[in-house]
């Protein structure tokens, strides 16, 4: 049990990992970790998406058309070129990416919220499965997260969220625990 405990104590975001590839066997593990997590009326609203080696190239074309978008127009052709491929850079910065968006439940009882929290305890235990294999991982999302051009590029309907982009990999970094004790954020009410 104590085991469990530091492993969580232990894992970190980790956005430095090298480029080794990560065994098929191993994301297979990590995916049923996070299909493990709780959902209110055992929904599972989660849809995986598994990006590496060369799967990775429409992620990339997609950071880099996100990019050029949000620049708008008044750029040069040169200046377009290198945002696009500093963005379409981003999808390799490791080997493997689980994509993960949640689909929610139209059902009237479902309260599509709690759908988007337990599509987040799906990217949690998938991180803490990534750490307990040995790699380093990254949830990334930022405004190209939520952008149009992902939400095509990975089919997704008009109530579809993309939760975020975990990238895994062996670890390139050390990364020291910073954390406020829990302490300081716990308020008792016994009585």
């Amino acid at each position: 049990m104590e085991e469990f405990f530091e492993l969580v104590a232990a894992r970190r975001s980790i956005g430095k990992v090298t480029q080794e590839p990560v065994p098929r066997e191993h994301i297979e593990k990590m995916i049923a970790a996070g299909n493990w997590a709780p959902s209110h009326h055992n929904t599972q609203p989660w849809k995986f998406f598994v990006l590496a080696g060369e799967g990775r190239n429409r992620l990339g074309k997609a950071y880099g058309e996100i990019a050029v978008i949000e620049k708008g127009e008044g750029i040069s052709e040169q200046e377009r070129k290198e945002l696009y491929e500093k963005a379409y850079k981003k999808a390799f910065r490791a080997p493997l990416i689980i994509a993960m968006a949640c689909l929610p439940t139209q059902e009237e009882r479902i309260i599509e919220s709690e759908e988007f929290s337990a599509a987040a305890a799906c990217i949690q235990n998938m991180l803490l499965a990534a750490h307990s294999l040995g790699y380093g991982s990254i949830w990334r999302t930022g405004k190209p997260s939520y952008h149009p051009v992902m939400k095509k590029l990975f089919g997704l309907g008009e109530k579809d969220r993309l939760m975020g982009l975990v990238y895994i990999g062996k670890p390139d970094m050390v990364k020291e625990p910073k954390r406020t004790p829990a302490e300081e954020k716990t308020e008792w009410w016994l009585s």
